[in-house]
Protein backbone atom coordinates (compact mmCIF):
# COMPACT_ATOMS: atom_id res chain seq x y z
CA UNK A 1 0.00 0.00 0.00
CA UNK A 2 1.73 3.06 -1.06
CA UNK A 3 1.03 5.28 2.06
CA UNK A 4 1.12 2.55 4.67
CA UNK A 5 3.64 0.51 6.45
CA UNK A 6 4.65 -2.38 4.53
CA UNK A 7 5.81 -4.40 6.85
CA UNK A 8 5.01 -8.40 6.52
CA UNK A 9 4.27 -10.32 10.02
CA UNK A 10 6.53 -13.46 8.86
CA UNK A 11 4.94 -16.45 10.52
CA UNK A 12 7.22 -19.85 11.09
CA UNK A 13 6.28 -23.41 13.29
CA UNK A 14 9.58 -25.41 14.29
CA UNK A 15 8.42 -28.92 15.26
CA UNK A 16 11.28 -30.20 17.21
CA UNK A 17 11.17 -34.49 17.19
CA UNK A 18 14.43 -35.87 19.07
CA UNK A 19 15.36 -37.50 22.51
CA UNK A 20 17.28 -35.50 25.02
CA UNK A 21 17.89 -36.34 28.53
CA UNK A 22 17.11 -32.51 29.93
CA UNK A 23 13.42 -32.53 30.07
CA UNK A 24 14.15 -28.43 30.84
CA UNK A 25 14.51 -28.72 27.06
CA UNK A 26 11.06 -29.40 26.05
CA UNK A 27 9.71 -25.91 27.77
CA UNK A 28 12.04 -23.51 25.94
CA UNK A 29 10.62 -21.73 23.23
CA UNK A 30 11.85 -22.79 20.24
CA UNK A 31 14.59 -19.78 18.48
CA UNK A 32 13.12 -18.36 15.50
CA UNK A 33 8.88 -19.27 16.38
CA UNK A 34 6.21 -17.15 17.86
CA UNK A 35 3.83 -18.49 19.71
CA UNK A 36 0.24 -17.72 19.52
CA UNK A 37 0.39 -15.61 22.70
CA UNK A 38 3.04 -13.85 21.20
CA UNK A 39 0.75 -12.73 18.35
CA UNK A 40 -1.39 -11.56 20.49
CA UNK A 41 0.60 -7.42 20.74
CA UNK A 42 -0.91 -4.52 19.62
CA UNK A 43 2.25 -3.76 17.42
CA UNK A 44 1.72 -7.30 16.27
CA UNK A 45 -2.01 -7.41 15.61
CA UNK A 46 -1.36 -4.06 13.88
CA UNK A 47 0.83 -5.78 11.15
CA UNK A 48 -1.88 -8.62 10.65
CA UNK A 49 -4.39 -5.87 10.05
CA UNK A 50 -1.43 -5.15 6.85
CA UNK A 51 -1.33 -8.46 6.17
CA UNK A 52 -5.35 -8.64 5.57
CA UNK A 53 -5.02 -5.37 3.37
CA UNK A 54 -2.10 -7.39 1.80
CA UNK A 55 -4.52 -9.71 0.42
CA UNK A 56 -6.92 -6.75 -1.58
CA UNK A 57 -4.13 -7.09 -4.38
CA UNK A 58 -2.60 -10.57 -3.66
CA UNK A 59 -3.96 -11.98 -7.08
CA UNK A 60 -1.91 -13.72 -9.71
CA UNK A 61 -2.43 -13.91 -13.38
CA UNK A 62 -4.28 -16.96 -13.74
CA UNK A 63 -6.86 -16.22 -10.94
CA UNK A 64 -7.08 -12.34 -11.00
CA UNK A 65 -9.57 -11.00 -8.63
CA UNK A 66 -8.62 -7.02 -8.31
CA UNK A 67 -10.21 -5.97 -11.81
CA UNK A 68 -12.59 -9.37 -11.99
CA UNK A 69 -11.88 -9.20 -15.77
CA UNK A 70 -12.74 -12.61 -16.66
CA UNK A 71 -15.47 -13.21 -14.73
CA UNK A 72 -16.99 -9.85 -15.09
CA UNK A 73 -16.60 -8.59 -18.34
CA UNK A 74 -15.74 -11.71 -20.29
CA UNK A 75 -18.80 -13.13 -18.84
CA UNK A 76 -20.39 -9.97 -19.69
CA UNK A 77 -19.99 -10.07 -23.56
CA UNK A 78 -18.03 -6.79 -23.13
CA UNK A 79 -14.72 -8.77 -24.10
CA UNK A 80 -13.90 -11.57 -25.32
CA UNK A 81 -10.19 -13.86 -23.34
CA UNK A 82 -7.87 -13.33 -25.70
CA UNK A 83 -4.64 -14.55 -25.90
CA UNK A 84 -2.78 -16.96 -27.71
CA UNK A 85 -6.26 -18.95 -28.74
CA UNK A 86 -8.71 -20.88 -26.91
CA UNK A 87 -6.65 -23.18 -25.26
CA UNK A 88 -4.09 -20.35 -23.41
CA UNK A 89 -5.68 -20.31 -20.02
CA UNK A 90 -8.72 -22.39 -21.25
CA UNK A 91 -10.33 -21.50 -17.44
CA UNK A 92 -11.21 -18.33 -18.95
CA UNK A 93 -12.84 -19.57 -22.23
CA UNK A 94 -14.66 -21.88 -20.36
CA UNK A 95 -16.39 -19.00 -17.90
CA UNK A 96 -16.38 -16.84 -21.67
CA UNK A 97 -18.56 -19.76 -23.63
CA UNK A 98 -20.62 -20.66 -20.30
CA UNK A 99 -21.73 -24.40 -22.10
CA UNK A 100 -18.15 -25.28 -21.51
CA UNK A 101 -17.50 -24.34 -17.87
CA UNK A 102 -17.29 -27.36 -15.33
CA UNK A 103 -17.05 -28.25 -11.56
CA UNK A 104 -13.48 -29.50 -11.53
CA UNK A 105 -11.88 -25.99 -13.26
CA UNK A 106 -8.80 -25.72 -10.94
CA UNK A 107 -9.15 -21.93 -11.48
CA UNK A 108 -12.36 -21.68 -9.60
CA UNK A 109 -11.08 -23.59 -6.92
CA UNK A 110 -8.11 -21.59 -6.65
CA UNK A 111 -10.12 -18.36 -7.08
CA UNK A 112 -12.36 -19.95 -3.48
CA UNK A 113 -9.15 -20.54 -1.70
CA UNK A 114 -7.72 -17.09 -2.41
CA UNK A 115 -10.81 -14.78 -1.41
CA UNK A 116 -11.26 -17.05 1.64
CA UNK A 117 -7.51 -16.27 2.25
CA UNK A 118 -8.30 -12.83 2.57
CA UNK A 119 -11.78 -13.90 4.88
CA UNK A 120 -8.66 -15.71 7.24
CA UNK A 121 -6.66 -13.21 7.48
CA UNK A 122 -9.33 -11.04 8.88
CA UNK A 123 -11.30 -13.31 11.02
CA UNK A 124 -7.19 -14.00 12.61
CA UNK A 125 -6.90 -10.21 13.39
CA UNK A 126 -10.31 -9.85 14.52
CA UNK A 127 -10.53 -12.89 16.82
CA UNK A 128 -7.05 -11.86 18.59
CA UNK A 129 -7.59 -7.84 18.30
CA UNK A 130 -11.45 -8.46 20.07
CA UNK A 131 -9.09 -9.89 23.41
CA UNK A 132 -6.61 -7.73 24.01
CA UNK A 133 -6.71 -3.46 24.70
CA UNK A 134 -4.87 -1.11 22.40
CA UNK A 135 -5.04 2.39 20.29
CA UNK A 136 -7.18 2.66 17.75
CA UNK A 137 -9.11 -1.18 18.55
CA UNK A 138 -12.54 0.29 17.28
CA UNK A 139 -10.63 1.88 14.23
CA UNK A 140 -8.78 -1.74 13.27
CA UNK A 141 -12.18 -3.60 14.26
CA UNK A 142 -13.76 -1.24 11.72
CA UNK A 143 -10.97 -2.09 8.89
CA UNK A 144 -10.84 -5.42 9.22
CA UNK A 145 -14.73 -6.00 8.92
CA UNK A 146 -14.89 -3.03 6.00
CA UNK A 147 -12.22 -5.97 4.90
CA UNK A 148 -13.89 -9.44 5.35
CA UNK A 149 -17.28 -7.74 4.09
CA UNK A 150 -15.28 -6.89 0.73
CA UNK A 151 -14.09 -10.65 0.40
CA UNK A 152 -17.06 -12.12 1.06
CA UNK A 153 -18.73 -9.59 -1.34
CA UNK A 154 -16.68 -10.93 -4.33
CA UNK A 155 -17.29 -14.45 -3.12
CA UNK A 156 -21.63 -13.85 -2.65
CA UNK A 157 -21.50 -12.03 -6.30
CA UNK A 158 -19.28 -15.24 -8.17
CA UNK A 159 -20.58 -18.44 -6.33
CA UNK A 160 -23.69 -17.17 -4.87
CA UNK A 161 -24.20 -19.16 -1.30
CA UNK A 162 -21.17 -19.96 0.29
CA UNK A 163 -20.22 -20.66 3.77
CA UNK A 164 -20.06 -17.86 6.21
CA UNK A 165 -17.53 -17.89 8.91
CA UNK A 166 -16.40 -15.49 11.45
CA UNK A 167 -13.86 -14.40 13.97
CA UNK A 168 -16.30 -16.14 16.92
CA UNK A 169 -16.41 -19.70 14.98
CA UNK A 170 -13.57 -21.78 16.78
CA UNK A 171 -11.51 -23.63 13.69
CA UNK A 172 -12.16 -26.97 14.65
CA UNK A 173 -16.01 -25.97 13.80
CA UNK A 174 -15.78 -24.65 10.24
CA UNK A 175 -16.25 -28.55 9.15
CA UNK A 176 -19.42 -27.92 10.48
CA UNK A 177 -20.92 -24.76 8.65
CA UNK A 178 -22.65 -25.47 5.53
CA UNK A 179 -22.57 -23.18 2.35
CA UNK A 180 -26.48 -23.05 2.67
CA UNK A 181 -26.94 -22.64 5.87
CA UNK A 182 -27.70 -19.12 5.31
CA UNK A 183 -30.53 -18.05 2.67
CA UNK A 184 -29.24 -15.75 -0.07
CA UNK A 185 -30.86 -12.76 1.93
CA UNK A 186 -29.15 -14.15 5.28
CA UNK A 187 -25.95 -13.62 3.56
CA UNK A 188 -26.39 -10.10 1.46
CA UNK A 189 -27.56 -9.18 5.29
CA UNK A 190 -24.08 -10.42 7.28
CA UNK A 191 -21.88 -9.01 4.48
CA UNK A 192 -24.13 -5.56 5.56
CA UNK A 193 -23.27 -5.84 8.66
CA UNK A 194 -19.08 -6.04 8.00
CA UNK A 195 -20.23 -2.53 6.74
CA UNK A 196 -22.35 -1.40 9.03
CA UNK A 197 -19.82 -2.09 12.13
CA UNK A 198 -17.41 -0.05 9.66
CA UNK A 199 -19.91 2.56 9.23
CA UNK A 200 -19.88 2.94 13.48
CA UNK A 201 -16.22 2.21 13.55
CA UNK A 202 -14.54 3.63 10.84
CA UNK A 203 -13.13 7.86 10.89
CA UNK A 204 -14.04 10.33 8.27
CA UNK A 205 -10.35 10.81 6.91
CA UNK A 206 -7.58 8.41 7.94
CA UNK A 207 -4.12 9.45 8.75
CA UNK A 208 -2.75 7.27 5.93
CA UNK A 209 -3.62 6.68 2.52
CA UNK A 210 -5.37 3.26 1.37
CA UNK A 211 -7.08 2.42 4.75
CA UNK A 212 -10.86 2.38 4.34
CA UNK A 213 -12.71 5.30 6.23
CA UNK A 214 -16.06 5.75 6.75
CA UNK A 215 -17.40 7.18 3.21
CA UNK A 216 -15.69 3.89 2.01
CA UNK A 217 -17.96 1.93 4.16
CA UNK A 218 -20.86 4.10 3.57
CA UNK A 219 -20.40 3.55 0.07
CA UNK A 220 -19.34 -0.23 -0.05
CA UNK A 221 -22.66 -0.67 1.95
CA UNK A 222 -24.87 0.97 -0.24
CA UNK A 223 -23.31 -1.30 -3.19
CA UNK A 224 -24.48 -4.26 -0.70
CA UNK A 225 -27.66 -3.29 0.05
CA UNK A 226 -28.51 -2.31 -3.95
CA UNK A 227 -27.55 -6.06 -4.81
CA UNK A 228 -29.77 -6.99 -1.72
CA UNK A 229 -32.61 -5.25 -2.94
CA UNK A 230 -32.74 -7.17 -6.05
CA UNK A 231 -34.92 -10.43 -4.69
CA UNK A 232 -33.97 -13.64 -6.05
CA UNK A 233 -35.47 -17.06 -6.21
CA UNK A 234 -33.65 -20.27 -5.35
CA UNK A 235 -33.02 -20.37 -9.09
CA UNK A 236 -31.64 -17.02 -10.09
CA UNK A 237 -34.66 -15.18 -11.64
CA UNK A 238 -35.33 -11.38 -10.11
CA UNK A 239 -38.95 -11.52 -8.48
CA UNK A 240 -39.02 -8.58 -6.33
CA UNK A 241 -37.15 -5.06 -5.81
CA UNK A 242 -36.88 -4.10 -2.11
CA UNK A 243 -38.05 -0.45 -2.08
CA UNK A 244 -36.95 -0.58 2.00
CA UNK A 245 -33.21 -1.40 0.59
CA UNK A 246 -33.48 1.16 -1.94
CA UNK A 247 -34.47 3.90 0.53
CA UNK A 248 -31.07 2.70 2.44
CA UNK A 249 -29.01 3.31 -0.56
CA UNK A 250 -30.40 6.85 -1.09
CA UNK A 251 -29.91 7.64 2.37
CA UNK A 252 -25.65 6.32 2.28
CA UNK A 253 -25.07 7.99 -1.01
CA UNK A 254 -26.56 11.07 -0.27
CA UNK A 255 -24.25 10.52 2.84
CA UNK A 256 -21.39 10.03 0.75
CA UNK A 257 -22.07 13.07 -1.22
CA UNK A 258 -22.87 15.44 1.40
CA UNK A 259 -19.21 14.74 2.88
CA UNK A 260 -17.51 17.21 -0.23
CA UNK A 261 -14.43 15.46 -0.54
CA UNK A 262 -15.37 13.74 -3.86
CA UNK A 263 -16.29 14.80 -6.86
CA UNK A 264 -15.85 13.61 -10.49
CA UNK A 265 -12.48 14.52 -11.79
CA UNK A 266 -12.60 17.12 -14.46
CA UNK A 267 -10.87 14.49 -17.40
CA UNK A 268 -12.07 11.07 -17.10
CA UNK A 269 -8.79 9.75 -18.23
CA UNK A 270 -7.55 10.69 -14.72
CA UNK A 271 -9.23 7.91 -13.20
CA UNK A 272 -6.82 5.60 -15.61
CA UNK A 273 -3.00 7.62 -15.14
CA UNK A 274 -1.08 6.57 -12.19
CA UNK A 275 -0.66 10.41 -11.56
CA UNK A 276 -4.44 10.14 -10.71
CA UNK A 277 -4.03 7.79 -7.88
CA UNK A 278 -6.03 8.13 -4.71
CA UNK A 279 -7.23 11.76 -6.86
CA UNK A 280 -11.22 13.19 -5.87
CA UNK A 281 -12.72 10.42 -7.66
CA UNK A 282 -11.12 7.41 -5.74
CA UNK A 283 -13.52 6.56 -2.97
CA UNK A 284 -11.37 3.20 -1.98
CA UNK A 285 -8.86 1.80 -4.42
CA UNK A 286 -5.87 -0.93 -4.26
CA UNK A 287 -2.37 0.59 -3.01
CA UNK A 288 0.26 -0.76 -5.18
CA UNK A 289 4.15 -0.35 -5.34
CA UNK A 290 7.14 -0.87 -6.57
CA UNK A 291 10.82 -0.05 -5.31
CA UNK A 292 9.84 -0.75 -1.91
CA UNK A 293 12.31 -2.93 -0.79
CA UNK A 294 11.03 -6.10 -2.15
CA UNK A 295 12.36 -8.32 -4.88
CA UNK A 296 9.43 -8.04 -7.00
CA UNK A 297 7.23 -4.99 -5.83
CA UNK A 298 4.06 -5.30 -4.97
CA UNK A 299 2.48 -4.45 -8.70
CA UNK A 300 -0.95 -5.04 -10.12
CA UNK A 301 -0.54 -9.02 -11.01
CA UNK A 302 -4.03 -9.63 -11.72
CA UNK A 303 -4.01 -7.61 -14.90
CA UNK A 304 -0.32 -8.89 -16.31
CA UNK A 305 -1.79 -10.74 -19.42
CA UNK A 306 -3.85 -7.57 -20.35
CA UNK A 307 -0.33 -5.72 -22.45
CA UNK A 308 -0.39 -6.00 -26.31
CA UNK A 309 2.09 -7.75 -27.94
CA UNK A 310 4.47 -4.72 -29.45
CA UNK A 311 7.35 -4.68 -28.56
CA UNK A 312 7.70 -2.36 -25.93
CA UNK A 313 5.63 -4.70 -23.89
CA UNK A 314 5.95 -8.62 -25.12
CA UNK A 315 2.79 -10.00 -23.85
CA UNK A 316 0.32 -10.94 -23.38
CA UNK A 317 -2.88 -10.40 -25.31
CA UNK A 318 -5.72 -10.61 -23.04
CA UNK A 319 -8.86 -8.91 -22.11
CA UNK A 320 -9.78 -7.81 -25.59
CA UNK A 321 -12.82 -5.57 -25.84
CA UNK A 322 -15.44 -7.49 -28.14
CA UNK A 323 -17.27 -5.71 -31.29
CA UNK A 324 -20.47 -5.46 -29.37
CA UNK A 325 -18.61 -3.29 -26.76
CA UNK A 326 -16.59 -0.98 -29.43
CA UNK A 327 -20.14 -0.83 -31.44
CA UNK A 328 -22.05 0.27 -28.22
CA UNK A 329 -20.29 3.57 -28.07
CA UNK A 330 -21.59 5.17 -31.24
CA UNK A 331 -24.06 7.79 -30.73
CA UNK A 332 -27.08 9.25 -32.66
CA UNK A 333 -27.58 12.67 -34.06
CA UNK A 334 -28.18 14.27 -30.88
CA UNK A 335 -25.20 12.37 -29.16
CA UNK A 336 -27.37 10.08 -27.33
CA UNK A 337 -26.63 6.21 -27.26
CA UNK A 338 -28.09 3.87 -29.82
CA UNK A 339 -30.49 1.50 -27.26
CA UNK A 340 -31.59 -1.00 -30.00
CA UNK A 341 -29.45 -0.41 -33.59
CA UNK A 342 -25.94 0.23 -32.08
CA UNK A 343 -25.25 -3.35 -33.37
CA UNK A 344 -26.75 -3.31 -36.70
CA UNK A 345 -23.09 -2.16 -38.16
CA UNK A 346 -19.43 -2.73 -37.18
CA UNK A 347 -16.69 -0.18 -35.84
CA UNK A 348 -13.97 -1.52 -37.37
CA UNK A 349 -12.02 0.51 -40.10
CA UNK A 350 -10.19 3.58 -39.38
CA UNK A 351 -12.27 5.60 -41.51
CA UNK A 352 -15.83 4.07 -39.57
CA UNK A 353 -14.31 6.17 -36.35
CA UNK A 354 -14.89 9.21 -38.67
CA UNK A 355 -18.31 8.79 -40.61
CA UNK A 356 -19.95 7.86 -37.03
CA UNK A 357 -20.23 9.54 -34.10
CA UNK A 358 -18.77 8.03 -31.16
CA UNK A 359 -18.74 8.78 -27.18
CA UNK A 360 -14.93 10.01 -26.23
CA UNK A 361 -15.20 7.34 -23.63
CA UNK A 362 -14.48 4.67 -26.27
CA UNK A 363 -11.05 6.36 -26.83
CA UNK A 364 -10.38 6.04 -23.33
CA UNK A 365 -11.17 2.44 -22.88
CA UNK A 366 -9.99 0.80 -26.18
CA UNK A 367 -7.05 0.35 -28.10
CA UNK A 368 -8.08 1.10 -31.64
CA UNK A 369 -5.75 0.05 -34.80
CA UNK A 370 -4.07 3.13 -35.87
CA UNK A 371 -5.31 5.05 -32.98
CA UNK A 372 -2.50 6.65 -30.01
CA UNK A 373 -2.53 4.18 -27.14
CA UNK A 374 -3.12 5.47 -23.99
CA UNK A 375 -2.81 9.28 -24.74
CA UNK A 376 0.41 9.32 -26.50
CA UNK A 377 -0.06 10.46 -29.86
CA UNK A 378 3.51 9.15 -30.98
CA UNK A 379 2.71 5.43 -29.66
CA UNK A 380 0.04 4.12 -32.60
CA UNK A 381 -1.33 0.93 -32.19
CA UNK A 382 -0.84 -1.49 -34.93
CA UNK A 383 -2.45 -4.38 -35.55
CA UNK A 384 -0.17 -5.93 -37.51
CA UNK A 385 2.37 -6.29 -34.54
CA UNK A 386 0.50 -5.68 -31.37
CA UNK A 387 -2.16 -8.48 -31.68
CA UNK A 388 -1.43 -12.07 -30.56
CA UNK A 389 -4.76 -13.61 -32.51
CA UNK A 390 -6.55 -11.28 -34.49
CA UNK A 391 -8.31 -14.00 -36.55
CA UNK A 392 -10.07 -15.46 -33.15
CA UNK A 393 -9.93 -12.11 -31.22
CA UNK A 394 -10.45 -9.03 -33.27
CA UNK A 395 -8.34 -6.20 -32.77
CA UNK A 396 -9.01 -4.71 -30.15
CA UNK A 397 -7.50 -4.26 -27.14
CA UNK A 398 -8.39 -3.10 -23.47
CA UNK A 399 -6.59 0.35 -22.09
CA UNK A 400 -7.78 1.26 -18.91
CA UNK A 401 -5.63 -1.45 -16.09
CA UNK A 402 -2.92 -0.83 -18.35
CA UNK A 403 0.07 2.20 -18.42
CA UNK A 404 2.87 3.70 -20.89
CA UNK A 405 5.96 1.83 -21.17
CA UNK A 406 7.28 5.43 -20.23
CA UNK A 407 5.20 5.58 -17.36
CA UNK A 408 7.12 5.94 -13.96
CA UNK A 409 4.84 2.74 -12.39
CA UNK A 410 5.54 0.81 -14.65
CA UNK A 411 7.44 -2.78 -14.30
CA UNK A 412 8.11 -5.38 -15.98
CA UNK A 413 7.96 -8.87 -14.22
CA UNK A 414 8.99 -11.25 -17.04
CA UNK A 415 7.27 -12.65 -19.24
CA UNK A 416 4.56 -10.14 -18.23
CA UNK A 417 3.87 -6.82 -17.64
CA UNK A 418 3.03 -5.16 -14.47
CA UNK A 419 2.46 -1.36 -12.83
CA UNK A 420 2.35 0.67 -9.69
CA UNK A 421 -0.99 1.63 -10.75
CA UNK A 422 -3.62 1.83 -8.19
CA UNK A 423 -6.66 -0.30 -9.24
CA UNK A 424 -9.81 1.85 -8.29
CA UNK A 425 -12.80 -0.75 -6.21
CA UNK A 426 -15.12 2.42 -5.66
CA UNK A 427 -15.61 5.31 -7.93
CA UNK A 428 -17.16 8.52 -7.19
CA UNK A 429 -19.07 7.65 -10.59
CA UNK A 430 -20.30 4.75 -9.21
CA UNK A 431 -21.97 6.27 -5.93
CA UNK A 432 -23.56 9.04 -8.18
CA UNK A 433 -25.45 6.00 -10.85
CA UNK A 434 -26.18 3.85 -7.42
CA UNK A 435 -27.92 6.99 -6.27
CA UNK A 436 -29.70 6.93 -9.74
CA UNK A 437 -30.76 3.50 -10.02
CA UNK A 438 -32.08 3.86 -6.63
CA UNK A 439 -34.18 6.82 -7.47
CA UNK A 440 -35.42 5.29 -10.84
CA UNK A 441 -36.79 2.14 -8.83
CA UNK A 442 -38.28 4.02 -6.64
CA UNK A 443 -40.43 6.00 -8.97
CA UNK A 444 -38.02 8.99 -8.75
CA UNK A 445 -36.67 9.10 -12.11
CA UNK A 446 -36.77 12.87 -12.59
CA UNK A 447 -34.13 13.20 -9.69
CA UNK A 448 -32.03 10.76 -11.51
CA UNK A 449 -31.92 12.86 -14.84
CA UNK A 450 -29.14 15.07 -13.68
CA UNK A 451 -26.99 12.90 -12.35
CA UNK A 452 -26.72 10.73 -15.65
CA UNK A 453 -26.56 13.69 -17.55
CA UNK A 454 -23.88 15.18 -14.82
CA UNK A 455 -21.58 12.04 -15.81
CA UNK A 456 -22.48 12.48 -19.74
CA UNK A 457 -21.18 16.10 -19.14
CA UNK A 458 -18.03 14.76 -17.69
CA UNK A 459 -17.43 12.50 -20.48
CA UNK A 460 -18.42 15.46 -22.82
CA UNK A 461 -15.45 16.75 -21.68
CA UNK A 462 -12.68 14.73 -21.46
CA UNK A 463 -10.99 14.90 -25.06
CA UNK A 464 -8.41 16.84 -24.16
CA UNK A 465 -6.00 13.67 -24.47
CA UNK A 466 -7.65 12.33 -27.43
CA UNK A 467 -5.61 14.10 -29.95
CA UNK A 468 -3.39 13.06 -32.94
CA UNK A 469 -0.01 14.32 -33.01
CA UNK A 470 -1.10 16.93 -35.11
CA UNK A 471 -3.85 18.21 -32.90
CA UNK A 472 -7.37 16.90 -34.36
CA UNK A 473 -9.70 14.24 -32.46
CA UNK A 474 -8.79 10.68 -32.97
CA UNK A 475 -12.35 9.85 -33.42
CA UNK A 476 -15.41 11.67 -34.45
CA UNK A 477 -17.15 12.85 -30.86
CA UNK A 478 -20.07 13.80 -29.92
CA UNK A 479 -22.22 12.99 -26.73
CA UNK A 480 -25.28 14.70 -25.38
CA UNK A 481 -27.55 14.93 -22.38
CA UNK A 482 -31.01 13.54 -21.91
CA UNK A 483 -33.61 15.71 -22.31
CA UNK A 484 -36.72 15.54 -19.19
CA UNK A 485 -39.43 15.62 -22.69
CA UNK A 486 -38.55 11.83 -23.33
CA UNK A 487 -37.49 11.03 -19.89
CA UNK A 488 -39.93 8.35 -18.00
CA UNK A 489 -39.19 5.29 -15.23
CA UNK A 490 -38.96 2.97 -18.47
CA UNK A 491 -36.55 5.08 -20.50
CA UNK A 492 -34.51 6.07 -17.74
CA UNK A 493 -34.02 2.60 -16.79
CA UNK A 494 -32.61 1.77 -20.06
CA UNK A 495 -30.40 5.20 -19.88
CA UNK A 496 -29.09 4.17 -16.52
CA UNK A 497 -28.21 0.87 -17.26
CA UNK A 498 -26.59 1.55 -21.03
CA UNK A 499 -24.91 4.14 -18.79
CA UNK A 500 -23.07 2.08 -15.97
CA UNK A 501 -21.95 0.09 -19.46
CA UNK A 502 -20.17 2.80 -20.72
CA UNK A 503 -18.96 4.41 -17.87
CA UNK A 504 -17.78 1.25 -16.18
CA UNK A 505 -16.28 -0.65 -19.48
CA UNK A 506 -13.48 -3.41 -18.63
CA UNK A 507 -13.83 -2.35 -14.98
CA UNK A 508 -15.07 -6.17 -14.29
CA UNK A 509 -18.54 -5.00 -12.85
CA UNK A 510 -21.02 -5.48 -16.12
CA UNK A 511 -21.78 -8.99 -15.81
CA UNK A 512 -22.54 -8.64 -12.12
CA UNK A 513 -25.22 -6.01 -13.39
CA UNK A 514 -26.81 -8.11 -15.28
CA UNK A 515 -27.23 -11.07 -13.36
CA UNK A 516 -28.69 -8.66 -10.21
CA UNK A 517 -30.96 -6.78 -12.85
CA UNK A 518 -32.30 -10.39 -13.68
CA UNK A 519 -31.56 -10.10 -17.09
CA UNK A 520 -27.98 -12.08 -18.00
CA UNK A 521 -29.80 -14.80 -19.38
CA UNK A 522 -31.79 -13.44 -22.41
CA UNK A 523 -29.04 -10.51 -23.28
CA UNK A 524 -26.23 -12.66 -23.60
CA UNK A 525 -27.71 -15.26 -25.61
CA UNK A 526 -29.14 -12.44 -27.77
CA UNK A 527 -25.36 -11.49 -27.63
CA UNK A 528 -23.90 -14.99 -28.78
CA UNK A 529 -26.61 -15.54 -31.64
CA UNK A 530 -24.88 -11.85 -33.46
CA UNK A 531 -21.55 -12.87 -32.34
CA UNK A 532 -20.96 -16.29 -32.91
CA UNK A 533 -21.19 -15.34 -36.71
CA UNK A 534 -18.32 -12.76 -36.23
CA UNK A 535 -16.02 -14.79 -33.78
CA UNK A 536 -16.20 -18.37 -34.55
CA UNK A 537 -14.43 -19.55 -30.54
CA UNK A 538 -18.75 -18.55 -29.63
CA UNK A 539 -20.32 -20.56 -32.16
CA UNK A 540 -21.41 -22.84 -29.16
CA UNK A 541 -21.54 -20.31 -26.54
CA UNK A 542 -25.08 -20.79 -24.44
CA UNK A 543 -26.03 -18.96 -21.34
CA UNK A 544 -28.41 -21.54 -19.51
CA UNK A 545 -30.95 -19.57 -17.57
CA UNK A 546 -30.62 -20.67 -13.87
CA UNK A 547 -27.46 -22.48 -13.51
CA UNK A 548 -24.83 -19.63 -15.06
CA UNK A 549 -25.95 -17.19 -13.29
CA UNK A 550 -23.14 -18.09 -10.76
CA UNK A 551 -19.62 -20.29 -10.86
CA UNK A 552 -20.34 -23.99 -9.60
CA UNK A 553 -19.06 -23.95 -6.12
CA UNK A 554 -15.65 -26.03 -7.08
CA UNK A 555 -16.06 -29.83 -7.07
CA UNK A 556 -12.94 -29.88 -4.51
CA UNK A 557 -14.51 -27.67 -1.51
CA UNK A 558 -17.77 -30.22 -2.35
CA UNK A 559 -15.02 -33.16 -1.55
CA UNK A 560 -13.04 -31.25 1.42
CA UNK A 561 -16.40 -31.11 3.27
CA UNK A 562 -17.35 -34.07 2.72
CA UNK A 563 -20.62 -33.00 1.23
CA UNK A 564 -21.75 -31.29 3.71
CA UNK A 565 -21.49 -28.26 0.69
CA UNK A 566 -24.22 -28.21 -1.61
CA UNK A 567 -23.77 -27.54 -5.31
CA UNK A 568 -25.39 -24.61 -6.82
CA UNK A 569 -28.81 -25.46 -9.07
CA UNK A 570 -28.05 -26.70 -12.12
CA UNK A 571 -24.36 -28.08 -11.79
Amino acid sequence: MKNLKTSVLALSLLTLSFGCSDNKFLNVQPTGALSDDQLNTPANIEKQVIAAYSQLGNDVYFVPYTSMWPYGNVRSGDAYKGGNNTSDIDAFHFYETFSFNRVDIPNTDQLWFQLYIGVSRSNDALRRLNAVDMPNKAVRQGELRFLRGHFYFLLKELFGRVPYIDETIPTEQYPEVSNVALTNDQLWAKIADDFRFAVANLPETQPEIGRANKSAAQAYLAKTLLYQAYVQSDNHAVTSIDQTKLQEVLSLTNQVIATGKYSLNPDFATNFLTAGDNSPESVFAIQFSRNDGTPKGRTDRGNQLNYPMNPDYGCCGFHQPSQNLVNAFKTDPQGLPLFTTFNNSDLIKPSDFQTNTVDPRLDHTVGIPTHPYKYDPTFIFDDNSWLRDKNTYGVFMSMKENVLPSDPSFQKTPPFMSSSKNWTIIRFADVLLWKAEALIELNRATEALPIINQIRQRAQNSTARLKTSSGQPISNYKIGLYSAGQWNQQYAREALRFERRLEFALEGYRFFDLVRWGIAGDYLNAYFEKEKVKRLHLKDAHFTIGRDEYLPIPLNQINFSKGLYKQNPGW
